[in-house]
């Protein structure tokens, strides 16, 4: 598969992240707070449940590119996978930075910071598969879905700490009664 056709593969994934990503945040409301739709969309504002809105949308777009293109790319997976991790560890650091920094934080950075941080995510993603770089898929199917099981797990029962706390109810998980 050639740079160019990757290239617009990359573009177009991080559009329907942007898409789906933005949609996964109201989605949970909308289906009157459905537990199964709160697995996969964010169920609150804290930052955990952020990142399932990079999260979800781009493992979808991974199994879809797997079927689709992945097999023409051979290190397909282990380059989305880091894709994804790249993604959401630079949504937490950034967010905590800024918001750290500034002592609160702003919607519309956040909102900004979301699509820029994808791209950034399917960027990286593009650099591993045009250069090649070796790696191990069964080792990245493993990783995505060790995430997988801790965002569904943390849905439920999120541990007491920062990054799981909704910062207007100060709570952490569905039925929070």
């Amino acid at each position: 598969m050639s740079k160019k056709e990757i290239k617009k593969y990359q573009i177009i994934s991080a559009i329907i992240v942007f898409i789906l990503g933005t949609l996964l945040h109201f989605t949970y409301n909308f289906f009157d707070e459905n537990k199964f739709i709160g697995i996969i969309s964010s169920i609150n504002e804290s930052v955990w449940e952020h990142l399932k809105l990079i999260f979800f949308p781009m493992i979808f777009n991974t199994i879809v590119g797997y079927i689709y293109i992945g097999k023409k790319i051979p290190n397909f997976l282990c380059s989305k996978t880091i894709g994804i991790i790249t993604a959401i560890l630079t949504m937490i650091v950034f967010f905590y930075t800024y918001s750290g920094i500034l002592g609160k934080n702003i919607a519309i950075v956040d909102i900004l910071s979301f699509y820029i941080i994808v791209a950034l995510g399917e960027f990286v993603s593009y650099i591993f598969m045009i250069n090649r770089i070796k790696c191990n898929n069964k080792l990245s199917v493993a990783i995505l879905l060790v995430i997988l099981l801790l965002f569904v797990v943390f849905t439920f029962k999120a541990p007491p700490i920062g990054i799981f706390k909704d910062p207007i109810i100060q709570e952490t998980q569905i039925n929070r009664n």
